[in-house]
């Protein structure tokens, strides 16, 4: 999805006076497909995208077609219409990528190698461990209620314990996690995941249990970053992006968007008058006030680009979105999302914490004292 955003095969189309937002047209995504090596002929980019179909990833942008046709018809991925649904198992999934993301991303976290019976695991922890963290950071109100995550993060294969013979205790007993949020699969993996069985045997599937061997450089929780064509811009609304590329359409998009516009546009000049350092924003007596600003997304996201790294600032704010209404303003920087400090992190860590996090966004924000 993101990827056919970078590329501009979604977007807003016209058909008989109407304009369907970020959708795109099978037949192209089905050549998308082969160009891009995702799968070897039109047949199998077809039972690919049912796949998607069948799933509730992707559906026909008026719901009047229940199969996926390679022919000049519009689709949409539920993601950036709001339709997507979020059953429990979903919820329990991004709950642990973004514990995953926020654990991998903080210094001296509790993640670590460790070994048990002449065994290395890689990014490890205690569960007494994890129950404290998780009471620490505000992630849960309790004990009780961080060890119900922990069972629940275990139950839904998000997390194990190293050998898999105990459920998840507030002891120290050794857990890691099971899953590989940062795997980049490919598509065609889709069509061999006939049972959850055939998935968890399978040695490359994100959700294998891998272990360290003996040598020290082999790292065997592999972890592949995104590619760097993609430029990721999160949280925001299509009129904050088309008014950063100089798009005169007064059009405002009604879909989720987390848009991938060319590199001019994705990466515009900076609004920030010069540069500023975190030594600069904390020190005694600096011109900077904190602001708590809680921004509840509606459909169609929060509505802010965030740039920049150690600090990010806000780039753009549109104008008729939650976050302007929670008070949020261009040239802020941004010192803690739902609690967590990130001053040290760049805009593509904070936007896949926005993302992943709660609709109801809390944010504190440093702005300068006019």
């Amino acid at each position: 999805r993101l990827r056919l955003h970078d590329g501009k095969l979604i977007k807003d189309r016209r058909y008989h006076l109407r304009t369907y937002p970020n959708c795109f047209v099978a037949k192209e995504l089905t050549d998308w497909l082969i160009d891009h090596k995702e799968a070897p002929d039109r047949e199998t980019g077809i039972r690919l995208m049912q796949k998607l179909m069948d799933h509730y990833i992707i559906h026909h942008v008026c719901d009047e077609h229940s199969d996926y046709k390679d022919a000049k018809l519009l689709y949409r991925f539920r993601k950036d219409d709001g339709t997507f649904p979020l059953s429990k198992d979903v919820k329990v999934f991004m709950r642990g990528q973004s514990l995953y993301e926020k654990l991998v991303s903080v210094e001296e976290s509790i993640l670590k190698v460790r070994e048990e019976n002449s065994v290395k695991y890689q990014r490890t922890f205690l569960g007494c461990e994890m129950i404290d963290w998780l009471v620490q950071e505000g992630e849960v109100e309790n004990q009780k209620e961080a060890v119900e995550l922990g069972r629940a993060l275990l139950e839904h294969g998000i997390i194990q314990h190293v050998s898999n013979r105990h459920h998840f205790f507030d002891s120290d007993i050794l857990y890691h996690f099971w899953t590989n949020f940062r795997r980049r699969r490919r598509l065609t993996e889709l069509l061999n995941e006939n049972s959850s069985r055939a998935l968890s045997e399978s040695p490359d599937s994100p959700f294998c249990l891998r272990k360290l061997n003996s040598d020290p450089g082999n790292t065997s929780f592999l972890s592949v970053q995104t590619t760097k064509e993609i430029k990721i811009v999160s949280a925001v609304r299509r009129s904050s992006i088309t008014s950063l590329a100089g798009n005169s359409n007064p059009y405002f998009s009604t879909s989720p968007v987390l848009v991938f516009p060319p590199v001019a546009e994705c990466n515009p000049k900076s609004v920030l008058k010069r540069p500023v350092t975190n030594e600069e924003l904390l020190s005694p007596g600096a011109p900077y006030i904190k602001k708590t600003l809680t921004i509840v997304g509606d459909a169609v996201g929060w509505g802010f680009v965030v740039r920049g790294g150690r600090p990010c600032h806000i780039q753009a704010v549109d104008p008729g979105g939650p976050a302007a209404a929670a008070g949020m303003k261009v040239c802020q920087f941004v010192f803690s999302v739902n609690g967590m400090y990130v001053l040290h992190l760049d805009y593509q860590t904070i936007s896949s914490l926005i993302m992943t996090g709660p609709r109801t966004l809390v944010m504190e924000v440093m702005e300068a004292i006019e």
